[in-house]
């Protein structure tokens, strides 16, 4: 497959928050979309002729995916369960995934997985460490891919190893070639202003982790800039990505045009992280009955002081984010409004 041109696109978990977006990216650029979702369309989709639904459970009635796509150039796979359930991601996200993968392998569909940041090996980086398409993943289990509940009940986050085990079934059992993986940050946009790389509330008042670290933060409409991009286009050499916006704030950055646009959080407390680790390390004994930013995996997947270079995406996709972080968050709000 070469350049699709005004082919069908694909989305699976079109109407959610990214989904929507890849729909309405691959509209913009005059992509008819079959949108495939679980749960009723949007209603912004009646009157466009350009966008077919079908409502399919691809955990349940992957038998029937072949058949739809039997039309389609390429699918952008964003349909995923966003819990920690072992149980509900194995069913939600890696059946689901198999279909896909089986379906795309069959028809030479052009795959595009969104994956997750969440899928590199924190524990094997350092403070100011890049995180790049290059650094380590998180270990999988001999089994992990046989025994998938066992492995995401072992990792220190279900949701991470869902995503892991996402990429090894790809690499496993094929796409079609020419396939990609979008490993994206912390999807942010209308709707989604806030991110779980920040800190946590204590009842009114929130608690930053703070660093000079960046935050690998994603808008939504980044991600769907990208996703639509790879679908359209045939890897050349590299078809792993990482996808973060390239104006990437620090915490301090963030809350200041979060409150400045949403008036909240108003009650804030900074934590430098060295101190806030140094706690962790002092409550390890007690960690399993803690809430997870007290246990140290987690603490350095979420708050870790890292860089988030685009260097890999920028080289696929030349050009540059439509605004500076504190444009895009004022965007956000407008649109909300």
């Amino acid at each position: 497959m070469g350049e699709i041109g005004d082919r069908i696109i694909a989305v699976t978990g079109a109407n959610g928050f990214v989904g929507r977006a890849c729909v309405a990216e691959a509209r913009r650029r005059g992509h008819p979309v079959l949108a495939l979702c679980r749960s009723a369309p949007l209603p912004e989709w009646e009157a466009d002729a350009g966008v077919t639904v079908a409502r399919i459970d691809l955990s349940t009635d992957g038998d029937r995916l072949p058949a739809l796509l039997a039309p389609v150039e390429a699918l952008i796979h964003a349909a995923a369960f966003m819990g920690d359930s072992p149980e509900v991601l194995a069913r939600d996200t890696l059946a689901a995934t198999g279909a896909v993968l089986a379906a795309c392998r069959a028809a030479d569909i052009r795959l595009v997985m969104i994956s997750s940041l969440a899928v590199y090996d924190t524990d094997a980086l350092s403070p100011g460490d890049a995180v790049t398409e290059a650094s380590p993943l998180i270990a999988l289990a001999p089994d992990a891919l046989d025994q998938p509940e066992a492995y995401l009940r072992s990792v220190r986050d279900p949701y991470a190893g869902a995503k892991r085990l996402q990429e090894a079934m790809m690499a496993q059992h094929g796409g079609a070639e020419g396939s990609w993986i979008l490993r994206s940050g912390a999807i942010w946009g209308p709707g989604r202003s806030w991110h779980a790389l920040q800190g946590f509330w204590a009842s009114k008042l929130f608690v930053t982790i703070g660093s000079d670290g960046e935050l690998p933060l994603a808008h939504v409409d980044h991600v769907a800039r990208v996703a639509v991009g790879c679908a359209q286009t045939a890897p050349q050499g590299e078809s792993v990505l990482n996808v973060f916006d390239e104006d990437r704030p620090t915490r301090a950055r963030f809350l200041t045009a979060h409150r400045r646009c949403y008036g909240w959080p108003r009650l804030n407390v900074t934590v430098p992280y060295g101190a806030w680790l140094a706690l962790v390390r002092l409550l390890k004994p007690m960690a399993n009955r803690l809430p997870g930013l007290f246990r140290e995996p987690i603490l350095r997947a979420r708050m870790m002081p890292l860089r988030y270079p685009n260097t890999a995406l920028r080289s696929a996709f030349p050009g540059e984010d439509a605004d500076t972080f504190e444009g895009l968050m004022a965007r956000t709000r407008e649109a909300e409004t």
